[in-house]
């Protein structure tokens, strides 16, 4: 898939920037906070609808404007899409395809795919689940669109009953209000198993792709082995399994969920356990050796995601070529030589080799303005 043209307007620091990429490598340079991060976010939001830097959308219009624009023609094998994305400071956003406003967002997912890397996710070995869970749902959204409407399903049940809980602390033992409870626990069960079903499989996919990168660029000296756990004991991915699992579970911590006015129990609580010769990683190894381990599990991405959509997808490259030292930045670059179409942001040129100069649209960026080199 190709991305010929991005259309900008009143979208973060841009007001009205039109950018045409013209070859399979576009590197961004400029000083930071110039906007080089946020046009590689509208390409982003275009993919999955999420930001990574998990930005609200009225942060996402430009100052003192109401509205925010972000317009993109893509070329795919199966033909060619215009997609639009209207942000709004106070409202819902919407989304066009072809000029044909799009009901269902899931409809708009899946037209363009693209795995983003920014200096940012260095915090998936290091920070907490949460950050974890978001990297492995944004990767799900991609694969299966469906799978966003599964984890908004999920996420009002989760507040629903948390509110339930919670307006009720005193009361519950009552028995209407255990019987509403009840209702409560089989809609958070059922659409709870759908994500962690879910989530399952993408991590056996993804698992053994991202083993074999990191032995790769490890030089073979280290295993990583990814697991995913989920806060419900998964003995076998079978739906009626898991849900009687989940229940099973939401009756063990009843007592401790209604002293804490909030749900223990679901998918809200899955951890992925990244661990390097049987050592978690987080408490492993150096710096160098995370960051390899982040490397392995993007190089990943883009692999399954081009085995399961067909085509490669777009990667974006924030600022993360300085964080890798050489040996890593050569890696990554000879693994997307001109398979992927790449966006890459810097401050300056010197990290790049002059073959991949040569071969690279360089736009300079400066206050949310974009010029040609």
């Amino acid at each position: 898939m190709y991305l010929k043209t991005l259309h900008l307007r009143q979208f973060r620091n841009y007001q009205d920037q039109k950018v045409e990429f013209t070859a399979a490598k576009t590197i961004l340079v400029g000083n930071n906070a110039q906007g080089k991060s946020n046009l590689l976010e509208a390409v982003e939001l275009l993919a999955t609808l999420r930001s990574h830097r998990m930005a609200r959308d009225r942060d996402l219009v430009k100052e003192g404007e109401t509205i925010a624009q972000i317009n993109a023609h893509l070329e795919r094998q199966t033909g060619s899409s215009d997609l639009t994305l209207t942000l709004r400071r106070n409202g819902r956003r919407s989304v066009a395809l072809n000029g044909e406003s799009v009901r269902r967002q899931m409809d708009f997912l899946g037209v363009l795919n693209a795995v983003q890397f920014s200096s940012l996710d260095l915090e998936l070995v290091r920070g907490g689940p949460e950050g974890r869970r978001n990297w492995l749902d944004t990767l799900l959204i991609q694969l299966e669109p469906v799978y966003a409407y599964i984890l908004q399903q999920y996420n009002h049940v989760l507040r629903q009953r948390n509110a339930f809980l919670k307006n009720n602390l005193e009361t519950l033992h009552t028995t209407s209000l255990n019987s509403e409870l009840a209702l409560w626990d089989a809609q958070l069960a059922t659409a709870g198993t759908r994500v962690i079903r879910r989530r399952d499989r993408a991590i056996q996919r993804l698992a053994h792709i991202a083993t074999a990168w990191h032995a790769s660029i490890s030089g073979s000296t280290e295993i990583l082995e990814i697991k995913y756990a989920p806060n419900i004991p998964l003995e076998d991915n079978q739906p009626e399994q898991v849900q009687q699992a989940f229940l099973a579970k939401i009756q063990q911590r009843s007592l401790a969920e209604l002293h804490q006015g909030t749900t223990l129990v679901g998918p809200h609580r899955d951890e992925v356990e990244l661990t390097i010769n049987q050592t978690p990683a987080r408490q492993y190894g150096s710096q160098g050796q995370q960051r390899t381990l982040v490397l392995a599990l993007k190089l990943a991405e883009l692999q399954l995601i081009e085995e399961v959509v067909k085509e490669p997808p777009l990667l974006l490259l924030d600022d993360v070529l300085a964080e890798l030292d050489l040996s890593r930045q050569n890696q990554l670059l000879d693994a997307i030589q001109d398979r992927f179409q790449t966006l890459i942001t810097t401050t300056h040129l010197g990290s790049f080799d002059s073959q991949w100069l040569k071969s690279s649209q360089i736009l300079f960026v400066k206050a949310g303005e974009i010029m040609q080199h």
